[in-house]
């Protein structure tokens, strides 16, 4: 089972609308395919019209008093499925202190999906914390959203620097530019000027769309209600470069 986190340490860059739509593309090439909302907002769930409900809530899948595989739901589309997000994940972080190993509880909770799924796409919140040094440890890549500016640097930076603090060297970083405005100078100045430092970074990027809004008032991904918008395309893109990039 390949496991893929789209995170960022900013919030407001498109990490949602990147994760529900490459988990329908996923599915849509006929691969098993898992979402774990782990973000209190359960925007994912919103989408798929799942109920942002989890049984025991977050301190249950911890202390692994109930499996991950009893809290997965079927959506709306063939093979793909989804863990819903629960308003109790605002708490994961102190039920993770309190359990031995509190980097390695994750490893423990998606172990049982491997022989069902073909891919798990993690759905992060925004933060540095124990719950994102979890998925650090279990994900083998990390997509990374990056609107062009200043403060969306640095955190790309900041969380190149943690990993390799922490020596994670088996979770691939890929990061990509999100939310862009051509019509932006600076966006267009730190889209030419971002690759040369960071190789891995994609060519394939998401528009600043108000298709991509209309996600919340359809309650569906772009890609399968307004497939051929720009923006659609532009995650069909990024799907494919993503699996070309795989090491």
């Amino acid at each position: 089972m390949k496991i893929i986190s789209i995170y960022s340490i900013k919030g407001g860059v498109g990490k949602t609308a990147t994760a529900v739509n490459l988990a329908y593309l996923a599915a849509q090439e006929g691969a098993k395919t898992l979402l774990w909302d782990l973000d209190p907002q359960g925007a994912a769930s919103f989408y798929f019209r799942i109920k942002r409900k989890v049984k025991g809530g977050s301190k249950a899948l911890i202390e692994r008093t109930r499996d991950a595989d009893d809290l997965i739901k079927g959506s709306d589309f063939e093979n793909l499925d989804l863990i819903p997000a629960d308003f109790s994940y605002r708490n994961m972080d102190l039920f993770l202190e309190k359990s031995k190993r509190p980097t390695s509880q994750f490893q423990k909770i998606v172990k049982p999906l491997s022989k069902d799924y073909d891919y798990l796409f993690l759905d992060c919140p925004p933060s540095m914390s124990l719950v994102s040094e979890n998925v650090l440890q279990i994900s083998h890549v990390m997509l990374v959203p990056i609107i062009p500016s200043t403060l969306s640097l640095r955190t790309l930076k900041q969380l190149t620097e943690f990993c390799q603090s922490q020596k994670l060297k088996h979770v691939q970083i890929i990061p990509f530019f999100s939310m862009v405005d051509r019509r932006k100078k600076l966006h267009r100045e730190v889209m030419e000027s971002l690759p040369i430092e960071y190789s891995q970074m994609l060519t394939s990027y998401t528009p600043n769309s108000a298709e991509v809004e209309r996600m919340g008032l359809e309650r569906n991904v772009i890609v399968d209600f307004s497939p051929r918008t720009r923006a659609a395309i532009s995650f069909k893109n990024i799907w494919k470069e993503v699996k070309g990039a795989w090491v």
